[in-house]
Parts: C-alpha cells; sequence; structure tokens
C-alpha cells in the first residue's frame, strides 16, 4: 500500500495547509483513548508495582490499538476502491507530519519579537511550549523557539518520517500514540512516576534513532548554509549532546545550539517551579531573534532533507 506517491502528496498537503483544524485528526482521538483508559485502570491508593503494570498495559494497549486500527482501515479502504485507499492513506501521513505548523508557530513567535511586541511573542511561544512564558524577554523567548524547534523537528518530522520509511503509515501512527502518551502520562512527578514510566521507556527508544538522525540533519542543513556553522554543529553535538536530561532531546538541541553558535538550556520554570537545566553550546553568545529566524530556516531544510531520504528509502513505487 504505502508509497511514494503517498509520501509525496501528504508532505506536500502538510506545506500547504498545515495542521487545519477541521481535519480529524488521529492524536485527538488517540488522547481520548488515553484519558479513558487511565479513568478505567487506575485505582486510589494502587501499589507501585500495580500502578506500573497498569500503566504498561495502557501503554501497549493504546500503541496497539492504534497501529492495527489504522492498518485495518487503510485496507478496507483500498478493498472499497484504490482511489479511496489512496486518499485514507494520504490523510493519515498527512496527520503525522508538522513541518508547516513549526514554521508557522515558530514565524509567529519571531514576527512578534521584531516587531518589539514581547506580550504578543509570550503569548504565541505558550501554544508550543510547555514552560511559563510570562515574564520572558526577548533573549529567553528567542532560547525557548530555537530548544522547541529543535526538539520538535524530530519529534514532528524526522520521527514519522522515519517510521513511514520502514514500515509505512501504521507504523508513524504507532510512533504517534507513543509521543502523545509520553506527553500526557510519561512524566517523572509523583502521579505518573510509575503509572507513566512504560510510556516514557517506549517514548525514549522509539525517538532514539530519529533524535540522533534530526542531529545529523541539522549538521548537514548547517554545513550548506552560509549564516551556520557546520562543523560547531558537529562539535557541540558530539560534546553536549548528552547532558539534557532526556537521552534524544539534547542530541538535536545541541547540533542547533552549534550550528547557530548559540548557548541553550538553562533556568526554566514550570508552573511557577524553578527547573535548571544544563547548559549546551556554554563557550557561545546568548540567543536572538535573528539567531532564532534562522533556526526556523534549519527546520525547514531539514524538514525536506528528510522528506528527499525517505523517498529515496521507499523502494516501492506508487
Amino acid at each position: 500500500m504505502f508509497s511514494r506517491k503517498v509520501l509525496a502528496s501528504a508532505y506536500m498537503f502538510d506545506w500547504m495547509a498545515g495542521d487545519p483544524e477541521w481535519l480529524p485528526h488521529p492524536v485527538r482521538l488517540i488522547g481520548k483513548g488515553v484519558e479513558i483508559g487511565e479513568r478505567l485502570l487506575r485505582k486510589p491508593a494502587q501499589r507501585p508495582a500495580i500502578e506500573l503494570a497498569t500503566g504498561g498495559i495502557l501503554a501497549v494497549g493504546i500503541v496497539g490499538a492504534a497501529y492495527v486500527s489504522t492498518t485495518k482501515t487503510i485496507a478496507w479502504m483500498y478493498r472499497r476502491s484504490n482511489g479511496l485507499g489512496f486518499v485514507t492513506e494520504i490523510l493519515f501521513a498527512w496527520t503525522c507530519l508538522a513541518s508547516r505548523n513549526l514554521y508557522d508557530e515558530g514565524s509567529a513567535v519571531v514576527s512578534a519579537l521584531e516587531m518589539d511586541d514581547t506580550a504578543r511573542a509570550r503569548r504565541r511561544l505558550a501554544r508550543i511550549v510547555g514552560r511559563d512564558t510570562q515574564g520572558l524577554n526577548a533573549q529567553e523567548i528567542s532560547r525557548a523557539v530555537i530548544e522547541t524547534l529543535a526538539e520538535s523537528c524530530s519529534d514532528g518530522v524526522i520521527a514519522p518520517l522515519f517510521y513511514m520509511a520502514i514500515g509505512g503509515v501504521p507504523l508513524a501512527i504507532a510512533y504517534k500514540a507513543i509521543n502523545t502518551l509520553d506527553s500526557m502520562i510519561g512524566h517523572a512527578d509523583e502521579r505518573y512516576f510509575y503509572f507513566g514510566k512504560v510510556a516514557a521507556r517506549l517514548d525514549d527508544v522509539a525517538n532514539f534513532l530519529p533524535a540522533r538522525l534530526t542531529a545529523l540533519g541539522i549538521t548537514v542543513a548547517a554545513a550548506a548554509a552560509e549564516e551556520a556553522d557546520g562543523p560547531a554543529a558537529l562539535g557541540t553535538w558530539l560534546r553536549d549532546g548528552m547532558k539534557h536530561k532526556s537521552p534524544n532531546a539534547g542530541q538535536p538541541e545541541s547540533a542547533m545550539a552549534g550550528a547557530l553558535r548559540v548557548r541553550l538550556g538553562g533556568e526554566n520554570f514550570y508552573y511557577g517551579e524553578r527547573v535548571a537545566a544544563p547548559l549546551i553550546g556554554d563557550r557561545f553568545s546568548s540567543p536572538t531573534p535573528k539567531k532564532a529566524k534562522q533556526a526556523i530556516r534549519i527546520v525547514a531544510a531539514v524538514s525536506v532533507l528528510g522528506a528527499i531520504t525517505t523517498l529515496l528509502l521507499r523502494r516501492r513505487k506508487g
């Protein structure tokens, strides 16, 4: 079923239309499934072992259901007609990609900064980051944009393309289920420390290769761009890639820090609580709106590079 035509069409639609609200999105259905599953499986005062087991059952069940339901839906549509199957597969693939969304959201924040509208930049930034944005200055807003673009390039572009390349659209949807589970229950706080542990570990495993491929893509894009520094991207990636508390988020962030020669990491606030992170690219200067704008262009280039590579890897022609 999955073909180069499907990927090329889905990628084109993503850049043309982004993530329109009218389009039914599998992630919303997956999220609802996680909410229902948590209500059914979690009981008050459960022992840690039970929490771990029930959280694992939920995680595996959601991912398995996402894969099987996508596979069966696409197959059922193809049995009705090749045209319906083709369109269905494109729609599923389209919902996995976020290149245009990253470009638009990042550009909106940078545009507000360029107009010295810091309040608007904070509001737009709050749409794409989990940290508190109240009180951030232009430098901190720029840092947040760069960090989020680098990490989201992996989660929202390269990882889905990677899983489409090796397993078609159903595997990409299964990846989105893992990503959704991690964002909803994969937290190391008191509430989800045990219940969300399997979801968090699944996310670590699923993103291991895509995160490093994204860092490689950023390095290649930086080497080809006059405004970026390819050797510094590679050097900073190799030196600082494992400084982040996440085994994966620091990979693209460190490559981006080197590419732009900016310092990332440091202090953030989440719901008023201070969280300190190691500095990445600590020998470089502080981020600026201009550097954030360069990060948007690098992420766009990595997206195109990832799509071309995926097309080349798909030997089956559509």
